[in-house]
């Protein structure tokens, strides 16, 4: 019944909204639906869902990165880029520490993938109650659009028995950096997480930004795992030493994603979902490939990828100044941490080569409102699900 009355909103809403201001394809609600259908009230609100550029935006977004890529970084200068990766983001976090980013409390909402299929239905039931959607529908009506769920205030709670769990958990298993883990995988009875149902791994988990909000939601799971890695030093001490860490549920390892002879801490073809966020666009374009198709053997059949990053046109990309151009869609940022913005096409051919079945691939447009400035800003993100044959 909860479900009816979702799509009966949701039709009704889309139905009366003129198509100038929005994108030809809605995709679910969890992408955002709050819809623009008065340019007059432009700066009610931080920021709008499922836009529709005019030519004339587009046109200016081109020429914007024709401008900025026409003069190219020496190829000296991208070598030390690519040799000094890891130096650079280690230094962003030992600047930043966990401050930059804000946890990603809609992870669970566009991707209940990373939940085991208990936890989804249990999560579903919350999300969809019937008082959140009498109160979501009666603002559609009132205001003519929905406003976005406002995320939830961080409940980490401090498990009484955290920190002997994890001096146990972290005794049981050898060091992941040491020269044997680098020889070969570990056995199938020592890794962790061997014991678990449900296994997540989390590629470049900087912070952590991603990993609490989804330990939050696992602490009624126990036969859930979560993996996170960054080649970032300084991140994975951030993670550890964070009060919500749970080693008993949690490995939090280094590990450089480009390095194809280094093994992960499991064996091959175990996990039932990887999160690849904001994280393949710091990689360079040549080993992209490489990378993914190595995430794609850890997948067990029936398995899912994960993915969302930046589209080509994004704000972050018009942005750049003359000069930070690497090549194509590929920057620099001043602080030497490189970025990629990506197309539809791009993604769906990566994924796919790498041996996985599309099941979303779609590019989530909004437009974000500085309302004391009055300025309007573009952003563009591509979001995909792929899935490992079964």
């Amino acid at each position: 019944m909860n479900g009816i009355w979702r799509n009966w909103i949701s039709y009704l809403r889309i139905r009366n909204v003129p198509q100038r201001y929005q994108s030809g394809y809605h995709p679910a609600v969890p992408l955002g639906s709050r819809i623009l259908t008065d340019p007059a009230k432009v700066f009610e609100h931080n920021m709008w869902d499922h836009m529709q550029w005019s030519k004339e935006e587009e046109a200016a977004a081109r020429k914007k990165v024709e401008e900025n890529s026409a003069e190219r970084v020496l190829l000296e200068e991208q070598v030390k880029y690519e040799r000094e990766a890891n130096k650079y983001w280690d230094t962003f976090y030992k600047v930043h520490k966990n401050k930059f980013f804000k946890d990603r409390n809609w992870l669970l909402r566009e991707f209940p993938e990373i939940l085991p299929p208990d936890q989804k239905t249990e999560e579903a039931a919350k999300e969809l109650s019937w008082d959140h959607v009498k109160t979501n529908a009666a603002n559609c009506f009132s205001r003519k659009h929905c406003p976005i769920v406002p995320e939830e205030k961080d409940s980490y709670q401090k498990s009484s028995g955290s920190s002997d769990g994890q001096s146990k958990a972290e005794s049981d298993f050898p060091n992941l950096n040491s020269e044997e883990h680098r020889k070969g995988p570990l056995k199938a009875d020592l890794f962790p997480g061997s014991k678990a149902s449900f296994r997540i791994l989390e590629v470049g988990c900087g912070a952590g930004n991603s990993v609490f909000p989804i330990l939050n939601t696992l602490q009624n799971a126990p036969e859930a795992f979560l993996y996170c890695c960054d080649f970032a030093s300084g991140a994975v001490e951030l993670v550890k030493a964070h009060a919500s860490y749970r080693a008993a549920q949690c490995c939090a390892f280094v590990h450089d994603v480009c390095d194809e002879g280094l093994p992960y801490p499991f064996p091959d073809g175990i996990l039932d979902a990887v999160l690849l966020v904001f994280v393949l666009s710091s990689i360079h374009p040549d080993r992209m490939q490489g990378v993914v198709n190595r995430l794609s053997t850890l997948l067990k059949p029936g398995g899912m990828l994960l993915f969302r990053d930046y589209g080509k046109y994004d704000k972050t990309q018009l942005r750049f100044k003359r000069g930070h151009c690497l090549s194509e869609n590929f920057y620099v940022r001043g602080d030497g941490t490189r970025v990629y913005f990506f197309t539809k096409g791009e993604v769906h051919s990566m994924f796919c080569k790498a041996g996985l079945d599309e099941k979303q691939n779609l590019i989530d447009r909004r437009l974000q409102v500085n309302r004391k400035k009055q300025v309007k800003m573009h952003r563009v993100w591509v979001q995909g699900k792929f899935q490992k044959p079964l």
